[in-house]
């Protein structure tokens, strides 16, 4: 059982917001306790989600609000019994700082492939739909095999 769940991308307003927020409503609609929040290995911090990753969301049904980008540390990491990261390089900055989380960090999409989520900062609002709809997808599975 994983008690907390951090989802890392870089800034922490595109990808493990939306990330964030999916896997946490997934978990609870399925009536997990599973605690989870985000982070960025070079996050905005103090910034809010990016507006086209939040009008995106939104037309999901997810709501971004409230959302304030912060730091990943090792102190961070290491509250958390599980890490996802949005592309294995997140997963070797990670395990570069702290090594000792390293048993901590799978990818997002581990379940659907395993290939990474591409970050959509600064692209059209179609790329932006298509990252949405792999990191539901991953996060579809993450629940699933959160919850057994």
């Amino acid at each position: 059982m994983f008690p907390s769940v951090l989802v890392v991308c870089v800034g922490n307003i595109c990808r493990s917001p939306v990330g964030e927020r999916l896997l946490a409503t997934k978990l609870a609609q399925h009536g997990s306790t599973i605690n989870v929040s985000s982070a960025g290995i070079a996050a905005l911090e103090g910034h809010a989600a990016d507006e086209d990753a939040a009008t995106v969301a939104k037309a999901h049904g997810v709501s971004l609000d409230g959302h304030i980008a912060r730091q990943f540390s090792r102190t961070l990491g290491a509250e958390h019994a599980l890490i996802l990261v949005m592309e294995s390089g997140h997963k070797r900055e990670i395990i570069k700082s702290a090594p000792d989380l390293s048993g901590r960090v799978m990818l997002f999409d581990h379940w659907i492939g395993g290939k990474g989520i591409a970050d959509p900062y600064c692209h059209s609002i179609q790329f932006h739909q298509e990252v949405f709809a792999q990191i539901e997808a991953a996060a579809a599975a993450w629940t699933e095999k959160l919850v057994k």
